[in-house]
């Protein structure tokens, strides 16, 4: 009979939330139909011959054509072609060179095959479109190799620091360098809504309206647009003072309607997460999983990301009531709990390093403040006052989980004869081989590889431990099987979700140990008639084999 559970009605909730989220983003791409007279065509229904212009200014807002520079004429302009992509050499003024900022203006307008197209762009037909090339980034830290540094220290460190090479000075000046400076991009995307829509008036959604201008009583002009929305942070680079120009890649594509109400919609989102204290960084990435996603790919993406989420928080939840109702720790290693700490705090700090999305460096957070918790219960620590000073105690073993401790031990001395050379091994050939922004970066990115590469390794002492007492009555199966198919689920993000590689090819790897830990189930059958006071199976030692054994 079903039972009342607030898990599973919050859960319900949550999915039917997220079913009415993927169909009002499906219907964005689902254009209004006239059912009347009162309807709008498209200027381009005609099928006009237009042109484009393209041109630059270090201002905001021109009053006239003569405050740009013009950098690209396309005429006549083949708006109806998929996809049109051209080269165009972009001079740089003073102003921006000098961290300012530089504007590209978009200019479409009949073409009557005349060479006078500055009088044909102030026409009523003529479509305009603006986007600020420049965006303000901290500038990354390019990684050096750290033996030369150390060796060329010592070997400058009693010269004249004026007589330095200029280009130890100015590397100098861009470690120093903390503040924002003018990035500019080098690929753009021209987009027009080249469908002709016939729309209703009265029924017009206000973000549509709010897209198109009319030109008359029963005809709109078609929004001309830049791609802000689907205009990356790995698009943009530093701008050079020395350089006076730069080659941009300019396309043009014909734009749907949905697109550009998604792309809207999109823009207010990410001014409202702006105002929240998400960095630029963490936009960047949402805004990647929008526009580098086909629709039915997306819908399918946001579906398994709220069921993702969901499983997070039942295993987060029946983890901790686990380890809560947990008396003993027969059966269970303790080191590879401390372990699973420990890599989940280098996770962590690696994420951090990196500067990862904050989609994947939160959950790492949570987990990682369980896994410590977790350990405190592994191990029986307490923490009592004594005068006002604390004391850190440790717990008792019973004689059952002396046997227990004593597999593991085992296990982990058999593993560390291969774990040990292979992680010093590895960090130092990175030491050796691999540039890296500091020690500190060095000593996390170490770390992180080994955990990544041969952390599945520290796995063992519970499969050990399994093996051994030939039972997994104690694990804690309903947590682990959320977090099994979380995994399965981590291979779909690792693709669509921007992440180190090193963590991109762990979520592989827990696959394997997930598939182990099936087979020792079907291995060592667990009998459900014997259930501990908190809800999980226990191991029974009788007391002559736990003598014999110690």
């Amino acid at each position: 009979m079903w039972k009342f559970s607030w898990s599973t009605i919050l859960s319900a909730i949550f999915l039917a939330y997220m079913a009415h989220s993927i169909y009002s983003l499906v219907s964005i791409f689902i254009p209004p139909k006239c059912q009347d007279a009162h309807c709008v065509k498209s200027y381009l229904t005609a099928k006009p011959k237009l042109q484009l212009v393209i041109g630059t200014t270090a201002k905001r807002s021109i009053r006239s054509m003569s405050d740009l520079t013009v950098v690209d004429r396309w005429a006549p302009f083949e708006y109806t072609e998929e996809l049109i992509s051209k080269n165009i050499t972009v001079p740089l003024p003073r102003s921006t060179r000098r961290n300012g900022s530089l504007y590209m203006y978009a200019f479409a307008f009949p073409y009557s095959g005349s060479n006078d197209w500055e009088k044909e762009a102030q026409s009523r037909q003529s479509m305009v479109a603006m986007i600020q090339l420049t965006e303000y980034l901290v500038p990354e830290a390019e990684p050096f190799n750290l033996l030369n540094k150390v060796k060329k220290e010592e070997t400058t460190d009693n010269v004249d620091p004026s007589k330095k090479p200029k280009e130890e000075k100015e590397s100098t000046q861009k470690k120093d360098m903390t503040k924002t400076v003018a990035h500019i991009a080098k690929r753009m995307r021209l987009m027009m809504l080249v469908e002709p829509l016939v729309l209703p008036i009265k029924d017009l959604p206000m973000d549509i309206g709010s897209l198109i201008s009319f030109l008359s009583s029963d005809t709109y002009l078609p929004p001309l647009r830049f791609d802000k929305f689907g205009s990356r942070l790995k698009n943009f680079y530093q701008i050079n003072q020395t350089e006076e120009s730069f080659e941009l890649s300019l396309e043009f594509s014909p734009s749907s309607i949905g697109y550009l109400r998604l792309a809207q919609q999109f823009q207010a989102a990410m001014e409202t997460m702006t105002t929240l204290g998400f960095s630029a960084k963490d936009l960047d990435e949402v805004k990647g999983i929008f526009s580098d996603t086909n629709i039915y790919l997306l819908a399918v993406t946001m579906f398994v990301a709220s069921v993702h989420l969901i499983f997070d928080f039942l295993a987060f939840k029946n983890d901790i009531s686990y380890w809560k109702s947990r008396k003993t720790t027969v059966g269970l290693s303790s080191r590879t709990t401390l372990w699973r700490c420990f890599s989940q705090i280098v996770v962590f700090l690696y994420l951090l390093e990196e500067k990862s999305s904050l989609l994947v460096t939160i959950p790492s957070a949570i987990g990682t403040c369980i896994e410590v918790w977790k350990v405190t219960k592994a191990f029986k620590v307490s923490i009592n006052f004594e005068k006002g000073i604390p004391r850190i105690k440790f717990g008792q073993l019973s004689e059952t989980e002396k046997l227990t401790a004593k597999h593991d031990i085992e296990s982990m001395r058999y593993l560390s004869y291969i774990m040990y050379p292979l992680c010093l091994g590895g960090a130092m050939y990175s030491l050796l081989y691999v540039p890296h922004k500091s020690w500190y970066s060095w000593t996390i990115q170490s770390l992180v590889y080994g955990v990544y590469s041969f952390g599945f390794l520290f796995m063992l002492p519970q499969l050990f431990v399994n093996y051994r007492l030939k039972s997994v009555a104690h694990l804690p199966w309903r947590a682990f099987m959320y977090k099994a198919f979380n995994t399965f689920i981590d291979d779909l993000f690792a693709f669509i979700i921007t992440m180190p590689t090193a963590h991109r090819m762990a979520c592989f790897r827990d696959d394997i140990v997930f598939l182990i830990y099936l087979y020792q189930r079907w291995l060592y059958p667990v009998d459900k008639t014997r259930l501990d006071a908190g809800g999980e199976f226990e191991v029974d030692v009788p007391d002559e084999q736990q003598k014999k054994t110690n």
